[in-house]
């Protein structure tokens, strides 16, 4: 019998909570999900409630446990994969301050003008604060949605809670504070906040950039390795999980960080693509590399040495729940076993998509010259703008509403492509891409995404539970079963093959060159709109 663990990937729109054994390989023994709230403001927040959280968290642990033969006393590891450049900032006794700032929070306009957006500039950055900021982090907050905004929207806005923060943690950074009471930080989501010096001999919070964007440092936590322990599970927090008190808490990694390496995808110039809530193309680099143009950036990985190079598109996965709840439901009537499918977030990518995957399925490639902007809540790669919206392009006539689902589909492939093609300007792309996240769960979606792409396009088993897996792997290295991430590879082999059809390439191509264009051309109008 091998070792036991628990992961808990906290994801925008819920928690799954894994529990697995690892001996030669990571096997699932039980698991269990559970949704939680998102709130979008007009003025363009996104927060959620840290309680919700850690509710989700208690009762999907106790119903993990109850659908295997584990007990919470064989438990030897506690970890996670969460969201990364989430901002919760807590008091002296971790208690949050204000509600959790998601990533996808970009209110902080005001503040990345006064920040960073201002004087002789380049890729929208102030020289005298970009450079600084290449050259110490290896990337740049030119984003209205990086945390560090966040933090003086906070200061300018909410003065009087802004005076009880003690510190600033990221997602998984806050429960590991609710579970040992210890404040600390790992490396890649230290990156994430975009204040880490990375370089040789340094990797630790820079004075200088702290400085320049206004970040007070007695607010950072201390920074450790990802497989490092954190601390012990304590009593209180034991017997709100229904674990036992002393068991080991890891630092975990984001899941930027963490779902290459549970697609199995960890090994140098190994790329992989995510569909979930938002999507993103990733590779495995062995140095820091920007492109400020197309807002890519090698971001701190798990292991140490190596990089991810990061594309993020905001709404991938989520354009699908649009789909559910706009397109799809009326039209083909979804319903299984008298339980409506749009009533269950669980089902999102299991039910749902076997019934849209037919549908799709039945749909010509190019879904009839109809082309679909996946810009649902803005975009920030290969170009950054909060205003940018999703549309659907070239509608007739003769378009059924099939063929806009479809197009849904492949408008997110479109973009995957893009962050490709963007990505192979600075570096190497793998031949054959690991694909994980829900979306993989559907054959169409990898096909399509093997066709549109023009790349080997592999799955693994249980694709929605990569991240989970991915800090189980940096359990087996804290607990000492394996020596480094990289040899988790070999437990993760792919499950499913899919190979470009040359029949539709023609059409695909067609369509992804006019996909390139239409922000571009619509690029005043998003503003106009939505400013």
């Amino acid at each position: 019998m091998g070792k036991f663990v628990i992961s808990y990937d906290i994801g925008t729109t819920g928690v799954k909570t894994c529990i697995f054994e690892i001996d030669k390989t990571i096997k699932l023994a039980g698991a269990s999900m559970e949704g939680y709230s998102l709130y979008v403001m007009p003025n363009g927040g996104a927060e959620q409630d840290p309680d919700e959280w850690w509710a989700a968290m208690c009762k999907t642990t106790k119903e993990a446990f109850a659908k295997c033969d584990v007990t919470p006393e064989m438990i030897e590891g506690i970890s996670f994969c969460s969201q990364a450049q989430g901002l919760v900032l807590v008091d002296k006794d971790g208690k949050p301050v204000h509600r959790a700032f998601s990533y996808m929070d970009q209110r902080a306009t005001e503040q990345i003008k006064k920040g960073i957006a201002y004087g002789p500039q380049i890729a929208g950055g102030n020289i005298f604060k970009l450079i600084p900021s290449l050259i110490i982090t290896g990337a740049a907050a030119l984003s209205v949605k990086d945390p560090v905004w966040k933090y003086n929207w906070m200061k300018d806005n909410k003065p009087e809670n802004f005076k009880r923060v003690h510190k600033w943690l990221d997602v998984k950074e806050y429960l590991i504070a609710r579970m040992t009471g210890k404040f600390v930080m790992t490396r890649d989501s230290a990156f994430g906040t975009l204040l880490y010096d990375l370089r040789d001999g340094h990797k630790c919070w820079s004075p200088k950039i702290c400085k320049l964007l206004g970040v007070d440092m007695k607010h950072l936590p201390e920074i450790i390795d990802s497989d490092a322990k954190a601390g012990e599970l304590s009593a209180k927090a034991a017997g709100e999980l229904g674990l036992k008190a002393g068991t080991a808490v890891f630092g975990g990694g984001m899941d930027a960080s963490l779902i290459g390496v549970g697609a199995g995808a960890a090994g140098l110039g190994d790329t992989h693509i995510y569909q979930g809530t938002s999507g993103w193309v990733s590779t495995v680099i062995d140095k820091s590399v920007v492109d400020t143009s197309s807002m890519i950036a090698a971001i701190v990985g798990v292991q140490n040495g190596r990089y991810n190079y990061f594309a993020e598109l905001e709404t991938a996965g989520k354009c699908l729940e649009w789909v559910k709840d706009h397109l799809a439901l009326d039209e083909i009537g979804i319903y299984l076993e008298k339980k409506h499918v749009a009533e269950s977030k669980e089902t999102v990518y299991t039910s749902l998509y076997d019934y849209l995957s037919k549908v799709i399925n039945e749909t010509p490639a190019g879904s009839g010259g109809v082309v679909f902007t996946p810009w649902l809540h803005g975009n920030r790669c290969p170009f950054e703008d909060p205003f940018s919206r999703g549309m659907f392009f070239n509608i007739s006539l003769e378009t059924g509403k099939t063929q806009l689902i479809r197009s849904v589909i492949e408008g997110v492939c479109f973009h995957m492509r893009w962050f490709i093609e963007t990505q192979d300007k600075k570096i190497k792309t793998s031949d054959t891409i690991r694909f994980v996240g829900g979306g993989a769960l559907s054959d169409v979606t990898c096909q399509i995404l093997s066709d549109i792409t023009g790349r080997v396009v592999e799955t693994v088993d249980s694709p929605q539970n990569v991240g989970a897996v991915g800090a189980a792997a940096l359990m087996a290295v804290g607990l000492g079963i394996i020596d480094n991430v990289g040899e988790a590879k070999k437990l993760i082999p792919a499950s499913k093959v899919f190979k470009p059809d040359g029949r539709n390439k023609s059409v695909y191509d067609r369509n992804y060159e006019v996909y390139k264009t239409l922000y571009a051309n619509n690029k005043k109008a998003f503003a106009s709109l939505n400013a």
